[in-house]
């Protein structure tokens, strides 16, 4: 049985505790905080923490951990759980997915004590919780105007992390390299697997997409024997597994009529829809690059060209 001591304060075995870190002050000397809630067991496991909004308007995540700590208490838990359902608090606030100075707090890992205010939090993040954990799991949406079918994101060629995107559960599996400055590089640089959970939109819940993700976070508890879940049972089909992503582009500016459905699997030259001006004298057809399926979309008509409209999963 271990110990956690995370901002000073110490979380006995068997015991839960609400810490709140402090983080900078709003102009109006307002002191915003890094709230993480830690569940201690009472036998050694696995550490494992859940994260949610970094990106500030994507919500989602802050439900799927709200239900999770509804069915772990620390005697039927192994190891540690360490939840923070609200990292970038100050996009939260502003319904916005950057910091104040527009920085993608997802690109400023591992951050630094003397950086911007996106290097401290990173910084502090990874000091209090990531440092305690040897699995992470970080719970996103799509950003704004765009719509992800659920979907795991992690490198599969890690034997221990593709097991837990197994155990997950989501519908697609996503093989993806992990980006510079982001929070799955600078864990999985510590030698942490990570696995990240993509369903649903900003600023908006979708119950289909929570509850996938309250159940893979339990099922990869279980995989992990955090957990002992009598009704859990193994998927009877397993996920579908992808290599390689690929965004549709529009071909020209206009207004975009989608004739496709995510988690669609689409042939090579099938019809996605069509882009129009706003008579409907000149159309786009747009059609897809490869065989694939439809793991995201764009929600606003109006496109200009370039713009990404249709994301496949290429088979």
């Amino acid at each position: 049985m271990t110990n956690i001591t995370i901002g000073g304060i110490t979380i006995l075995p068997g015991t839960s505790k609400r810490i709140d870190l402090p983080v900078a002050r709003l102009p109006t000397q307002t002191m915003l905080s890094l709230p993480i809630h830690v569940i201690n067991g009472l036998s050694d496991g696995p550490h494992l923490w859940l994260s949610a909004a970094i990106h500030g308007d994507e919500l989602n995540g802050i439900e799927i951990i709200r239900q999770v700590l509804t069915q772990v208490t620390p005697r039927k838990l192994r190891g540690a759980l360490l939840a923070v359902p609200i990292v970038n608090m100050f996009g939260f606030i502003e319904q916005s997915r950057y910091l104040p100075d527009r920085r993608d707090l997802n690109r400023s890992f591992p951050g630094s004590t003397r950086g911007s205010l996106a290097a401290r939090l990173a910084h502090l993040f990874m000091t209090e919780v990531v440092n305690h954990c040897s699995h992470g799991i970080d719970l996103h949406t799509a950003s704004h105007h765009r719509l992800n079918f659920p979907q795991i994101r992690a490198n599969l060629e890690d034997p221990e992390t593709y097991r837990c995107a197994q155990a997950f559960g989501a519908p697609v599996v996503l093989h993806a390299t992990s980006r510079d400055g982001s929070l799955r590089q600078a864990a999985a640089r510590k030698g942490i697997s990570v696995l990240l959970y993509e369903s649903g939109e900003a600023l908006r819940f979708d119950k289909h997409g929570i509850g996938i993700g309250v159940e893979g976070v339990l099922k990869v508890m279980t995989a992990l024997d955090m957990l002992n879940r009598p009704s859990y049972q193994t998927l009877d089909t397993s996920p579908l597994e992808f290599k390689e992503t690929k965004w549709v582009r529009a071909s020209r500016s206009g207004i975009l009529h989608l004739q496709t459905e995510l988690g669609e699997g689409i042939h090579k030259r099938q019809k996605l829809g069509y882009i129009t001006d706003a008579f409907g004298e000149k159309t786009n057809t747009i059609k897809a690059p490869c065989a694939g399926r439809v793991i995201g979309y764009t929600q606003n008509p109006l496109v200009n060209q370039g713009d990404g409209i249709v994301h496949l999963a290429v088979t």
